[in-house]
């Protein structure tokens, strides 16, 4: 196995999870998805992507553990830490940071799942 090719992430609406990854994380839309006889979205993370699918969702959205490192989630590297912490404060977005002492902060999406914002440099 040589790398992680994508990341599939339940929604229930592409467009407010789009908001949260495109607009507020700054995720590029890849336009090559196929027409899969759903809506969704895919996302560029360097040479990885997170896929968007809009389907019934069969996890609870209550009840996931308050810092989302005690969940499953996905971790993405950014250059600007403090930059996308500001624009989650800003944004209203809460977020608890990494108990492991690392520049990191667990948020979670529209839909409750966790992400993990890691700092490339620490």
């Amino acid at each position: 196995m040589s790398h992680l090719h994508h990341v599939s992430v339940i929604v229930a609406n592409t467009e407010k999870s789009l908001h949260f990854y495109r607009d507020l994380l700054g995720l590029e839309v890849s336009l090559v998805r196929p027409e899969l006889g759903y809506p969704g979205a895919w996302l560029q993370v360097g040479m990885a992507q997170i896929h968007l699918l809009q389907l019934p969702n069969p996890d609870p959205l209550d009840g996931r553990p308050e810092h989302g490192g005690r969940d499953r989630h996905l971790a993405i590297g950014v250059d600007d830490f403090e930059g996308l912490q500001a624009k989650l404060d800003t944004a209203g977005i809460p977020y608890t940071l990494s108990r492991s002492g690392r520049r990191a902060l667990f948020c979670r999406d529209p839909d409750a799942n966790a992400i993990e914002i890691i700092a490339n440099r620490i």
